[in-house]
């Protein structure tokens, strides 16, 4: 079981383009708005501005997911601050947490009660995992 990370982006909230260029940086690992407008473009359906790359970039990075390292006077290489794995984790966990704020215990019952049978054994598996307090 992989623990909570460490660190955690300041909002955790994405919009779709902004899940997509993070999904292209943790396939590449670091990239530039070139690498990632290219890979955007490789879709010849697909319409977008580097200016548009630019700002996703830069709305990731204000947001907590991205580091921005100046690599020359008009270069800059974008790094994910998380893995993939980490951001599964934190947003599993925010949803979680979202879900326990209804704090109704009736509401948590019916939603348990509506589980499938798969469903119902990953639950099972994660009160065993719980550590007992």
């Amino acid at each position: 079981m992989s623990p909570l990370p460490n660190y955690r982006p300041q909002k955790l909230s994405l919009g779709f383009l902004e899940k997509e260029i993070l999904h292209i940086i943790w396939e590449l690992g670091s990239v530039t708005v070139k690498d990632v407008h290219e890979r955007i473009l490789a879709d010849s359906k697909r319409r977008l501005t580097s200016a548009s790359v630019t700002t996703v970039l830069n709305r990731l990075t204000k947001k907590g997911w991205l580091v921005c390292n100046k690599e020359s006077r008009r270069n800059y290489r974008w790094q994910a601050l998380v893995s993939q794995q980490e951001a599964q984790i934190l947003q599993a966990y925010e949803q979680l947490h979202q879900f326990l704020a209804v704090g109704n215990p009736d509401v948590v019952a019916v939603f348990a009660d509506s589980l499938d049978q798969d469903s119902l054994e990953k639950f099972e598996a994660i009160v065993r995992i719980l550590p007992r307090h």
